[in-house]
């Protein structure tokens, strides 16, 4: 262990990783606050038509009817019961369909993503004095 600790690139190592981990300990997520009414502004009719609306949004997508064709359940069978539900129910069900939605077009994180790795490949790579040759 103490050949290890005294190798080169052992520190070297040690200094970068502490430097990448401040870097993505830097990094803040978006945080959002908002007013909550003690009473609602729109009636509760409204307010469930609007939730009725994001979850048959949901289930018109393509990905969303195949499992449910896999699990055996039509379209209008899922509306049915989806139409049966209390207004609480129905109302978490609409913002978890928003938290799905805001997960399905995030490529253009994992573009970066793949791009930094790619760049703390390169820079370990040169710190361990190694060549990259792409021909």
């Amino acid at each position: 262990m103490n050949a290890i600790r005294k190798a080169g690139w052992f520190l070297s190592l040690a200094l970068m990783m502490a430097c990448w981990m401040g870097v993505l300990g830097s990094i803040r997520g978006e945080a959002l606050a908002g007013v909550i009414p003690s009473r609602g502004t729109e009636p509760a009719s409204a307010v469930r038509d609007a939730d009725i609306g994001k979850v048959q949004a949901l289930l018109e997508q393509k990905i969303v009817l195949q499992k449910l064709t896999d699990y055996g359940v039509s379209a209008e069978e899922a509306m049915a019961k989806i139409r049966a539900m209390s207004d609480r129910d129905l109302h978490r069900l609409a913002s978890l369909t928003d938290r799905a939605a805001e997960g399905t077009d995030d490529a253009l994180g994992i573009l970066i993503g793949a791009a930094i790795l790619i760049i703390l490949i390169i820079v370990i790579v040169k710190l361990m004095n190694k060549e990259i040759v792409i021909r």
